[in-house]
């Protein structure tokens, strides 16, 4: 199960798109209705996406028997700036999910219209 969840490449991008469906829809949840509110949304969730991403690769790093001192061994910032790219990286996979989850929102609009 280890090796099928971190080393192939299908099931980082399902959980890497189930977040970039969700976050938006539960960002929704908080924030009130209306284009300003939406435009926020799409700011927050794209930057909770980053970060999730750069976190979820940590983990799969540590996962594949890295300790966390080989992580560090560069320095924290050597290791911030390294899975910062791979979550930038990741928006490759999703960014396009993300956006079209943010687009999807004012059609549950009860009290604003777009």
């Amino acid at each position: 199960m280890a090796a099928l969840f971190s080393d192939a490449l299908f099931l980082p991008a399902l959980v890497l798109a189930a977040l970039a469906f969700a976050v938006p829809r539960f960002l929704a949840r908080v924030l009130p209705e209306g284009v300003k509110p939406l435009l926020l949304n799409a700011f927050f969730s794209t930057m909770i996406l980053f970060a999730l991403s750069a976190a979820f690769f940590v983990v799969l790093y540590v996962w594949q028997g890295l300790s966390w001192a080989d992580l560090t061994e560069g320095g924290v910032a050597e290791s911030v700036a390294f899975f910062g790219r791979l979550g930038l990286i990741a928006a490759l996979i999703w960014a396009p999910i993300m956006v079209l989850s943010v687009a999807g929102l004012p059609r549950k609009w009860v009290k604003e219209t777009w």
